[in-house]
């Protein structure tokens, strides 16, 4: 019998003995919770080049060119990594994010106040890696606000590694919370991701961010998608016109 995703996080989540009223946020962190196109981005790609063209050998046009194309297939570079050169993830994890992070990290202004006003628990639920999405948490000053971290080093099923937009992943994190799904709600620029937390019955919000790849093709609102946002701030005010159990806002 296959085990479980492991969803055990920065400290590791208790389920909980009884049902809590109020919404669970699942925050997504890149280009949601911090501006990652203003310059992560970039040396992501750079670091991640380079660390496939140093692990396979490759000149750097070809390592670039496979980094793009298990992205594309898998939504990780690593896990083609993984799957097709036998690669360990933690290993290409570390060495693809091998840049000073804390520099280029970019929050939403005043994002620490917005996240104390809005109810609920909050959960980071990202494909960084754990030490990276710790970093940006830690440099944004909210860390504290998330009562765990469940990151791609935690998305392990039969073997493989399954992050989002895994519909095993998100049952998972169902089982985990032991909520009804109609109380969970995950914010994220990626409308994949986004689809495939409503295939097993979550709340949506998309981020909308321009430099999210492919966000600009659409203009409009999947069927998928509950409410479309600019910023994380605008949870609070009604502008989402988002509405779920034991959902108030604090004024």
């Amino acid at each position: 019998m296959s085990g479980p995703i492991r969803l055990t996080g920065r400290r590791g989540l208790r389920r909980p003995a009884c049902r809590a009223a109020g919404p669970v946020w699942l925050f997504d962190l890149d280009n949601t919770l911090h501006d990652c196109s203003r310059g992560i981005f970039k040396a992501i790609d750079g670091a991640m080049g380079a660390a496939v063209a140093t692990t396979l050998g490759l000149e750097a046009e070809a390592a670039n060119t496979l980094r793009q194309t298990y992205w594309k297939r898998y939504g990780a570079t690593v896990i083609g990594m993984v799957r097709h050169h036998g690669v360990k993830a933690q290993d290409f994890l570390r060495l693809s994010h091998q840049f000073d992070i804390a520099p280029l990290v970019h929050g939403e202004t005043g994002l620490a106040r917005k996240l104390a006003r809005l109810r609920g628990r909050k959960i980071i639920l990202t494909n960084a890696p754990l030490f990276y999405a710790t970093e940006v948490l830690r440099t944004l000053g909210i860390l504290h606000f998330f009562e765990d971290i469940w990151a791609i080093d935690h998305m392990t099923l039969q073997g493989r590694m399954r992050p989002k937009p895994s519909a095993a992943l998100m049952r998972q994190v169902l089982a985990r919370l032991n909520v009804p799904a109609r109380q969970v709600v995950l914010v994220e620029d990626t409308l994949r991701n986004l689809k495939g937390a409503r295939s097993v019955g979550m709340r949506t919000v998309h981020v909308y961010h321009p430099g999210t790849p492919f966000s600009g093709r659409h203009s409009g609102r999947g069927h998928y998608v509950d409410a479309r946002v600019n910023a994380v701030g605008h949870l609070l005010t009604g502008r989402s016109g988002l509405r779920i159990p034991g959902m108030r806002d604090r004024g």
